[in-house]
């Protein structure tokens, strides 16, 4: 089978792999740092592992809209870009898909994980920033403007900032760097979501007596342990709330849960599973995503693998 290349490019990172077999393995690849020149870059190692591979599919954040990447305001240079017109003059006749970071995960899981034989299922992504797939008829759901699940801007109250202020509301209160921002400022240091999920789902609270190695951690945590654990069970109250009422809006038969913060997925999977059961008619089946590391970066494997497959058939 022809080699096929993927390029995801994202906010803290840029990762390039070629892939031989259709299926979820990465023959070779390259990791490199995001940030001013991240295409130019990209492209330059994407020729170091093929040269002329038989498909191509680009991982990106943001959406592709009129040919220009919208809402990617952390990558220098990348919000504006055109990066169609550029990947078809690099790439000339070779086949080209392209799509956003999690609608490209949700691809990787229906072609290879846990959202496989789904016709009507959500991908839900926990990271660094919050945001959907939907999937309809066994394909993911791009929308009018490419915008489709971008739940990180649903308002959590009636009049709140919003989009046309420059805020992305849900976002700001439910993903990972939400919560370490609030929690910095909460205990007056600096600290991370996985830190506070894991110290929440040991339901110490960091009140225990700390080994050497972590005594700053949880002094810090000692500091403010209620006002940290409700924190938490703040965000992943609000978390399952959005998730039932995206459920109930879709209706789908499976929601399938991936991103960075899945880490502490014994802590929030049990919450998301009970508040569809309560709030949601017609609960979805809840699972977690087959692949943790490299989501994007498969699904833009599976973007090209699908971009390969329909050359072939026409």
């Amino acid at each position: 089978m022809s080699r096929v290349l993927g390029i995801d490019v994202g906010g803290t990172k840029v990762a390039v792999g070629v892939s031989v077999a259709d299926g979820p393995e990465i023959a070779e690849r390259v990791r490199l740092d995001s940030g001013a020149g991240a295409l130019e870059r990209a492209l330059a190692a994407a020729r170091g592992l093929d040269g002329s591979p038989a498909a191509v599919g680009f991982s990106t954040c943001g959406v592709v809209r009129d040919g220009r990447v919208r809402l990617a305001p952390n990558v220098p240079g990348w919000e504006g870009l055109e990066l169609p017109r550029l990947l078809r003059e690099e790439y000339g006749a070779v086949p080209v898909a392209i799509d956003n970071d999690v609608k490209a995960a949700a691809a990787a899981e229906l072609r290879w994980g846990a959202l496989r034989g789904v016709s009507t299922g959500v991908y839900l992504n926990l990271g660094t920033g919050l945001a959907a797939a939907l999937v309809v008829g066994g394909q993911v759901v791009s929308g009018a403007h490419g915008a489709a699940g971008e739940i990180g801007y649903a308002q959590t109250v009636p009049g709140e900032p919003a989009f046309a202020d420059g805020h992305v509301p849900l976002e700001e209160r439910v993903s990972g760097a939400a919560l370490a921002a609030r929690g910095t400022a909460l205990l007056g240091r600096p600290t991370t979501a996985a830190e506070l999920l894991a110290h929440h789902g040991r339901g110490d609270g960091g009140a225990r007596d700390a080994s050497p190695g972590d005594a700053g951690g949880r002094a810090g945590l000692r500091g403010d342990a209620d006002g940290a654990a409700g924190l938490v069970d703040e965000v992943i109250g609000l978390l399952a709330m959005s998730a039932a009422n995206l459920c109930v809006t879709l209706d789908p038969e499976r929601l399938v849960v991936g991103g960075g913060m899945m880490g502490a997925a014994g802590l929030i999977m049990p919450r998301l599973a009970a508040e569809l059961r309560r709030a949601v008619p017609f609960p979805p089946e809840v699972r977690p995503a087959r692949f943790a590391d490299d989501a994007p970066l498969l699904g833009a494997l599976a973007l090209a693998h699908a971009a390969a497959q329909a050359s072939r058939d026409a």
